[in-house]
């Protein structure tokens, strides 16, 4: 389990993220359009999985609109943001803030990919919606950067994922 903040105050994630080099989970989340989708549909593509609790808070919201920035400049790579919001949420945000760059996904179903990943809170205030992280998936599905932040309420470090896809 990793052990992360909310505004100081200690919670924990049901495990840790993936190893670097590892495969990735395979998942299924739903689309806005209530569609399924999974990791392997992006196969040969380069994946940023923007993970956060939810849309409706100032930091969720900016770590959008940060990668839907960068994401419009990345070649054959798609941006991910997942959170358990409902799809109707995702779908009004997206159309309010003109997010056009990001794909935005929900593990509202049943909370596979939160277990799958290890980001689903297990105690605090927040359990069990999904901890701040992102995971950098290459073409082949492997993973190639994690960053589970510390203190809930910041951003992530978007320098060092881009950087990633660099490498």
């Amino acid at each position: 389990m990793a052990s992360v903040t909310l505004k100081g105050n200690e919670i924990h994630t049901i495990g840790t993220l993936p190893n670097n080099g590892s495969k990735a989970p395979e998942f299924e989340l739903t689309k806005n359009d209530l569609s399924t989708v999974k990791l392997s549909d992006y196969e040969g593509s380069r994946v940023v999985l923007n993970i956060f609790p939810s849309v409706d808070t100032g930091t969720c919201a900016q770590s959008v609109r940060q990668f839907n920035q960068e994401a419009a400049e990345l070649d054959n790579t798609i941006v991910l943001c997942i959170s358990k919001d409902l799809p109707f949420a995702q779908a009004r945000f997206c159309g309010a803030e003109g997010i056009e760059n990001v794909e935005m996904l929900s593990d509202f179903k049943d909370g596979n990919f939160g277990k799958g990943y290890s980001v689903a809170f297990s105690d605090g205030p927040l359990a069990p919606l999904l901890s701040r992280a992102v995971v950098v998936v290459d073409e082949k599905g492997n993973v190639i950067y994690t960053e589970q932040v510390a203190e809930t309420t910041e951003e992530p470090n978007y320098k060092a994922a881009l950087e990633a896809l660099m490498n």
